[in-house]
């Protein structure tokens, strides 16, 4: 039994000292998604869905929960957020091409659609970012609707 209080007090210890330290935060300008609805257009209420459902994890700005404050959580979360980002990132998305632009949109409308996206572990702690049927059919319908906008400006293969 003594064994295991010195243990338990050394964890303890070392889950104190973690808190000091956690992951870069992801907290750019939220301007930076300005150019990616420019060129797409959203309505509004698409627009809303893209900032409550997906903003969070795939631009340069994120707005962080109260639970991020604490390590390894905020590991965690930093690292769905640079998946996210690695797939796809609205805040850089005057440096796609425009194939890349209507493959990112394929993307989207596909992980909607298959409600892979949002991620079941984001919707736990974000209701609101959990799509009604209504909703998955207006974001899929606009990404459709912008894809032929570049399917007319994509670079020749």
């Amino acid at each position: 039994m003594k064994i295991l209080k010195k243990l338990g007090l050394l964890l303890l210890v070392v889950f104190l000292i973690a808190q000091f330290f956690g992951p870069e935060k992801n907290d750019g300008a939220i301007a930076t998604v300005d150019a990616f609805f420019a060129d797409t257009n959203p309505p509004e209420d698409v627009k809303m869905i893209l900032k409550t459902a997906c903003i969070d994890c795939h631009s340069d700005s994120t707005r962080y929960p109260w639970y991020n404050s604490i390590t390894p959580v905020n590991y965690w979360l930093a690292d769905h957020i640079d998946h996210g980002k690695g797939h796809f990132n609205v805040s850089k998305w005057n440096d796609y091409s425009d194939k890349k632009k209507d493959h990112k949109l394929d993307e989207l409308i596909e992980m909607v659609e298959v409600k892979e996206m949002p991620l079941p572990s984001y919707t736990w702690t974000h209701g609101d970012a959990n799509l009604s049927q209504e909703q998955i059919d207006a974001v899929t319908s606009w990404a459709k609707t912008v894809r032929l906008k570049y399917a007319f400006l994509k670079e020749p293969q």
